[in-house]
């Protein structure tokens, strides 16, 4: 019997291994935390012919063994996108990256899509492996991914018929060498397509359009402003056009906020590219409401407001939340990721009524602004969700009105399994701890 190792066993793992065993592979499930370790895996790669790395899997001496023995190395993407095309499956793909905007650009569009009488599925950095999908629903119209860096790092056959990057800003700077690597990276999602393909290029996004020369699908051009004379679609400060013909009125759109907006005109493009009548189009985006998790207003405590971003897990998604507000009172704070916090820095500073810390990084954000002379009186460095809610009970007033957001600008992973789970607990003690 054929033989693959697959490297993680998380939700790409398992889709992988799930499909590997479809097809007729013996799998061997390598995980440093639950099954056998890298180390051991090193001594079982002498029959083996596909290796799989889950995204989150560092390059660790495993990984370099595979590479050095010239062993079939590819992502859980690639594999079910190769499965997909063996079983001739009519499945069309809309791949969905950039750093912000991708989980609510990727559900919404699965929604707008099941509203316009698609049978379509969403998967890949959300809810489901893109492996999994396909095993479980073969008869799909579309596939909807959300793709991370990671997840496009290793692209050899996979293209998107409908392919975007949402935006990009720097990120997983832990990861990269270099801010140009996670950008390339994220560049991938177009490199295999051809003029039967669309790819939706933000013209308002500098990295993006630096890398234009590199689309080889049917380009749309799309901006919050308006960038070019013959911009397919853009807004001002009323309304959103395509080509040049009112679409979308700005402020009956369900997703509030300029973040939302790019993120409506990228779902409305996306219909538009489906075949779905701009009349239901607009229908859903006017009545569709904000994922849990980002931007998400869910207590009031008097005239206190609590916000749970815990999706913002960057500087620019924390900015987009932080200036959404009249100097929210902000929660931040994780894992550390090697940004240069200077924006950060800059922003509690114009923008916060006090700072609440939480994670590895809380000491190093705190020095940061000690040093910008940020007043040391606002500056709470708690580790804890559970300390920060015992020390603003003593700190504010439920009779003045001020907003608690919790934007982390990091990932979860050195306390939480997830931001899902970092947004629950911190929603759970909100409401314990201010009823």
């Amino acid at each position: 019997m054929k033989k693959a190792m697959v490297f993680g066993a998380g939700v790409s793992g398992n889709g992988a291994k799930k499909l590997l065993e479809k097809i007729g592979y013996e799998v061997i499930l390598v995980d440093d935390k639950k099954g056998i370790s890298s180390k051991d895996g090193l001594n079982m790669l002498g029959d083996i012919e596909i290796f799989i790395k889950s995204p989150g899997v560092p390059y660790n001496d495993l990984v370099k063994k595979v590479q050095e023995l010239k062993i079939n190395l590819m992502d859980e993407i690639e594999l079910a996108y190769r499965y997909m095309k063996d079983k001739n499956m009519p499945t069309k793909v809309i791949g969905i990256t950039g750093t912000n905007g991708k989980t609510t650009t990727t559900s919404k569009i699965k929604e707008l899509l099941e509203f316009g009488g698609f049978k379509v599925a969403y998967g890949g950095n959300i809810g489901y492996s893109y492996g999994e999908l396909l095993l479980e629903k073969e008869d799909l119209d579309y596939v909807v991914l959300e793709l991370s860096s990671y997840q496009l790092e290793n692209v050899d056959k996979f293209k998107a018929d409908i392919g975007m990057v949402i935006n990009l800003a720097p990120d997983h700077m832990d990861r990269y060498e270099k801010v140009d690597d996670y950008y390339d990276a994220k560049w991938n999602i177009c490199r295999n397509q051809t003029k039967e393909d669309y790819f939706i290029l933000n013209t308002n996004c500098q990295e993006c359009v630096k890398r234009e020369s590199k689309i080889l699908g049917k380009k749309i051009t799309l901006g919050i402003e308006k960038t070019r004379e013959n911009q397919d679609v853009y807004s001002d400060e009323n309304c959103v056009y395509w080509e040049e013909n009112k679409v979308l009125e700005n402020e009956k759109l369900g997703l509030r906020g300029k973040h939302n907006l790019e993120n409506s005109m990228f779902i409305f493009t996306t219909g538009k590219l489906v075949g779905i009548p701009e009349e239901k189009i607009r229908e859903f985006l006017y009545n569709t409401v904000s994922l849990e998790h980002r931007m998400e207003k869910f207590h009031t405590w008097g005239e206190v407001t609590f916000v749970n971003d815990s999706k913002g897990t960057n500087i620019e998604s924390t900015k987009f939340a932080v200036e959404a507000y009249n100097h929210p009172i902000l929660i931040c704070g994780g894992v550390d990721k090697k940004l240069d916090l200077t924006p950060l820095i800059e922003l509690i500073n114009k923008n916060t009524d006090s700072i609440y810390l939480i994670g590895e990084i809380g000491d190093n954000i705190e020095t940061l602004l000690r040093k910008s002379n940020y007043n040391s009186k606002k500056i709470y460095n708690c580790h804890t969700l559970e300390k920060v809610m015992e020390v603003l009970k003593t700190n504010i007033d439920k009779d003045t009105k001020k907003v608690v957001l919790l934007s982390p600008t990091t990932a979860s992973f050195d306390q939480f399994k997830s931001y899902t789970e970092r947004g629950r607990i911190f929603k759970e003690l909100v409401r314990k701890n201010f009823n």
